[in-house]
């Protein structure tokens, strides 16, 4: 019986083919660990008005942790258009698989390095170190969110609310409400994490990134929170950051940072910034990490148009392998897989289109492989 189960779900467009490539390192590296495929993607969601089907859920219960690939996600009315005739106005309401398996497992804790490598020409600077801690559940990814506005929930804005009033005349199909919904719990906890890799790794300072000065509410409370954290851990700085100032400063001397912390959806935000720093996200790997569960994905989209191809750089999907080694306590082959990726990159023999280079998804997999 193998050490690890582990749920496979490649999803669709290119996570197909990173997965491929991904498959050809993990068994390079001999880990003991039996696969098992899973269904996620548009094609569920078109044909069985579901992208994320029960029976998935279940096998993810079942096992260790979970690889996953990339998804296709359009906005409703797209959505709704490619559902199959049969499944058309039954009420159907898309919504983002991976969203959902985040709440689903309580995944509370989203990790994004963002680390430049030698050799790679897409680099900003090649003294990048960035980590991102983003929120996982809450913010206004929770989905709390209302169109048209019912009058009872316009009646209770307005009463709790003044500034609500200025909106009481605008039609109910006029206007359309997503709350920003931040607790205390939630905060301190991915600020924790933040801290805690801090120390563990050796950065000297963790950056809470909000915008309480206007979010008065929601981001006061998670600066408030951080600040009450930050004094567990003295031997480590808290800076504090606005969002907007923190990617005009990102952009100007990003090797000033190292661990950020935010909330949801400005960690969303700002990873792809820091991404970009160290060559797109096509380097940039991710894992969304609970208590007893963890989903390791790329954070590049889908990419439909590649889908098939094989063309698309496999570095992103190869540090989030690494992701989960680290996870799993396999801290050596974890380092093992990062330094052969470096190696490649550094050496810039084997590269893909993206760095000016010819090589395909899996011809830079098996490289990565041979240096394994």
């Amino acid at each position: 019986m193998a050490k690890y189960r582990i749920a496979v779900l490649p999803g669709d467009g290119i996570g197909k083919d990173v997965m491929d490539a991904c498959r050809i390192v993990l068994d390079k590296l001999e880990l003991d660990a039996e696969y098992l495929p899973g269904d996620i993607g548009w094609e569920f969601w078109c044909t069985e008005g579901d992208p994320l089907p029960k029976r998935t859920i279940e096998l993810l219960k079942k096992t260790d942790c979970c690889l996953f690939g990339a998804i296709t996600s359009k906005p409703k009315e797209e959505a709704d258009a490619e559902l199959t005739p049969a499944l058309r106005d039954r009420g159907l309401v898309y919504s983002s698989p991976i969203v959902r398996l985040r709440q689903e497992f309580n995944l509370a804790t989203n990790l994004r390095p963002c680390k430049a490598y030698a050799g790679n020409p897409l680099n900003y600077r090649d003294d990048i170190d960035l980590v991102v801690f983003r929120e996982n559940t809450e913010d206004l990814y929770s989905g709390v969110e209302f169109y048209p506005l019912p009058d009872e929930v316009r009646e209770v804005l307005c009463k709790h609310q003044p500034k609500m009033k200025r909106f009481n005349q605008v039609a109910a199909d006029e206007v359309a409400v997503s709350l920003r919904i931040i607790t205390q719990q939630a905060s301190r906890h991915i600020v924790r994490k933040a801290f805690e890799y801090a120390q563990q790794h050796g950065y000297k300072s963790v950056t809470v990134v909000e915008k309480p000065n206007v979010i008065r509410e929601t981001s006061g409370l998670f600066v408030r929170e951080a600040r009450k954290v930050s004094r567990d851990f003295p031997d480590i700085a808290l800076w504090e950051a606005n969002i907007d100032a923190m990617c005009m400063w990102l952009i100007k001397n990003p090797q000033d940072y190292g661990v950020l912390v935010t909330s949801n959806m400005f960690g969303d935000i700002i990873s792809d910034l820091c991404a970009q720093l160290v060559g797109g996200l096509g380097f940039s790997s991710s894992g969304n990490i609970g208590d007893a569960y963890a989903v390791f994905e790329p954070t590049h989209g889908s990419a439909p148009k590649y889908a098939g191809q094989y063309k698309v750089n496999p570095t992103a999907m190869l540090l989030t392998a690494k992701l989960m080694l680290d996870w799993l306590g396999e801290s050596e082959k974890a380092g093992c897989l990062e330094n052969a990726v470096a190696a490649v990159l550094r050496e810039g023999k084997i590269a893909t289109y993206d760095m000016g280079g010819k090589s395909s998804t899996l011809e830079m997999a098996r490289a990565v492989a041979e240096k394994l």
